[in-house]
């Protein structure tokens, strides 16, 4: 099989989500659905990620993020959110090696990776995002600018900010087998592709992805003072949104 990535266990896009300034973004809202996402076209119903596998993405988001050092004071908990599923599926069906659509990017965050190959675990495609927390030196990115001409060389954490930005507590992703895709100039016969949308977005410029402090210690609001694993916690019983909406 072929994989890629910054360690070499699999490949993952360059510049994960976009990092922007919070001044002069605009939503129109004629782009946007009725749920607060933008109108993607509707996928066909068979579902594109297994129940297994969101189980297996939405927990090992939570743990890297109850586990960050320095230890946050305000991490909020991750739920699963279809909304956010449904429009990764419409972009991995696709099956183009870029982030997208451009008008979603504005204000949802995307992390993206693809192998060719059979996988034990579809944590072998998430595990690399991670992985860049060995090139971050919080609390800002600015030392992971890898050159991407054709293929990124040098540090790359953008991946990593992204899973754990604190305000970033929802998560929807699809999975997609993509035949003859594009990948870094060749061509893939077959491959593995995995979307994740995350909202809201995070990896804004300037800004820290969480506060550091006790766990727990600078939640918002909305949580009423209730934590679990070093989170704020939702007062929900479930943490998948919308479950088969």
């Amino acid at each position: 099989y072929s994989v890629c990535s910054s360690d070499g266990s699999a490949w993952i896009i360059r510049n994960a989500t976009e990092t922007l300034t919070r001044t002069n973004i605009t939503i129109n809202k004629s782009e946007m659905g009725t749920d607060g996402l933008a109108s993607m076209p509707k996928s066909r119903r068979k579902r594109y990620i297994s129940q297994s596998d969101m189980i297996a993405i939405l927990d090992y988001h939570n743990k890297v993020r109850a586990n960050v050092f320095p230890p946050a004071a305000n991490m909020e908990y991750m739920v699963w959110d279809e909304g956010l599923a449904r429009s990764a599926e419409a972009w991995a069906a696709m099956c183009i090696w870029e982030h997208g659509p451009p008008y979603l990017l504005r204000y949802l965050g995307q992390n993206l990776s693809v192998r060719t190959g059979n996988y034990r675990s579809i944590l072998q495609l998430v595990k690399p995002w991670y992985d860049e927390v060995r090139d971050y030196v919080f609390p800002y990115p600015h030392d992971c600018n890898p050159r991407c001409p054709m293929r990124c060389y040098g540090p790359m954490c953008t991946h990593y900010t992204q899973m754990v930005w604190a305000s970033s507590n929802r998560v929807g992703c699809a999975i997609q087998t993509c035949y003859n895709m594009v990948v870094w100039g060749a061509v893939w016969r077959e491959a593995t592709y995995l979307v994740c949308n995350y909202s809201p977005k995070g990896n804004w410029i300037g800004e820290a992805p969480y506060r550091v402090g006790v766990p727990c210690s600078a939640c918002p609001p909305s949580y009423g003072g209730s934590c679990s694993n070093n989170m704020c916690f939702p007062a929900i019983n479930s943490n998948f949104m919308y479950w088969f909406k």
